[in-house]
């Protein structure tokens, strides 16, 4: 197989270096185009990343003779796009919301499909916010999106905040089996590294929870209402259900995201624990059917010891791309409750976008 040529926007930064590493045997993509900020662009990638590499696994020695462009010049984009060294690109921005919705807009206005970490397009009508085991069909409205905004070939989809990843799926796995959700109230427990680099302060987080983390508990309330929603005339409508209430806290772990769960059904309801594990366990999405190279076997994990999911025994599970479960048990005011853990910056981020890539090719958007 030929390799499809990508881009990373924001590749110096912690999500853009999480990219680098799990792109470096990709079967499907190889990088071939980084941007970064103006600091770092003139350098080759090995001298902008020199001191602030966050990751134990490092990128091979043709990533790091790459030179690294600005990502403000789209144009320079666009030439690396006609010839052939750029078909699409991730984007790892880490700037304002209103600028990287301009610019993400701007790479797509030049026929370069964007495929985003970033949050700023995320409630954008007519911009799919996939998790590809659970709405692979909304990818659907990319023609619409086109065609409203004149572009050719370029696009933008973007994948969901990650501190929902760990309860979205098998909320969602319950709903196919016929027991949707009317109501959830989310306890998270969220890694450090989803703060990014420095992030939050040590005198902070060292023998502290901090229960605030800005604009979190509002996108875990609202982003899966999108996801479970549909496709109206070429824009979202979000579903009705579940009314989630959402309690965000950051805690003194490095990886990983950790979510307390209590659920309610609406009419129809599992007849057992043992039901619903058999149904978590049973879960398969179009990832899994079609073999996606970044996606997991087994997208739901169920543990039965007491006292797991740990987020160093569990982060890692399936190419850390898998949600672990456990303690279901029944709630006292709700109808269930479960842990949950997902790995914030794979599955939540750069792995997951590298997965919504697989599904964009996989459905014929890249090529």
């Amino acid at each position: 197989m030929i390799k499809i040529p990508v881009g990373i926007l924001g590749a110096t930064g912690m999500v853009g270096q999480q990219y680098i590493t799990l792109l470096n045997d990709h079967p499907w993509f190889e990088v071939r185009y980084v941007a970064a900020s103006p600091r770092s662009a003139g350098k080759k990638y090995e001298q902008a990343v020199a001191g602030r590499w966050h990751h134990v696994k490092t990128f091979s020695r043709n990533v790091g003779a790459i030179m690294v462009q600005d990502a403000n010049d789209v144009g320079c984009a666009a030439v690396a796009f006609k010839r052939g060294d750029c078909s699409f690109v991730f984007s790892a921005l880490e700037m304002g919301k209103d600028e990287t919705r301009s610019l993400e807009e701007a790479y797509a206005a030049a026929g370069i499909p964007v495929i985003s970490n970033a949050s700023a397009h995320r409630w954008t009508s007519d911009v799919p916010v996939l998790i590809p085991e659970i709405n692979p069909h909304h990818t659907d409205i990319i023609p619409a999106q086109q065609k409203a905004r004149g572009w050719s070939r370029g696009f933008i989809a973007v994948k969901p905040n990650c501190s929902i990843q760990s309860y979205m799926a098998p909320v969602h796995a319950l709903a196919l089996a016929g027991f949707p959700s009317k109501r959830l109230i989310v306890t998270t427990m969220q890694a450090v590294s989803g703060a990014g680099y420095p992030g939050v302060p040590s005198l902070d987080m060292i023998d502290n929870i901090v229960p605030y983390i800005g604009g979190e508990e509002e996108k875990s309330e609202k982003e899966p209402l999108k996801i479970f929603g549909s496709i109206d005339n070429g824009i979202f409508k979000n579903a009705a259900l579940p009314n989630i209430s959402a309690h965000c806290n950051r805690v003194s772990v490095t990886d990983g995201h950790t979510a307390c769960v209590c659920l309610e059904f609406g009419e129809k309801k599992p007849a057992s624990m043992d039901e619903i594990k058999k149904i978590w366990g049973a879960f398969k999405g179009l990832p899994q059917e079609a073999d996606f190279p970044m996606a997991p076997k087994q997208p739901i994990i169920y543990r039965d010891e007491d006292n797991r999911p740990q987020p160093r025994k569990d982060r890692d599970a399936d190419k850390a791309m898998a949600v672990v479960i456990g303690r279901l048990r029944p709630c006292n005011v709700f109808d269930i409750r479960f842990t949950a853990l997902s790995h914030n910056t794979v599955r939540g981020a750069a792995g997951g976008g590298i997965l919504n890539a697989e599904l964009l090719r996989h459905r014929g958007y890249l090529s």
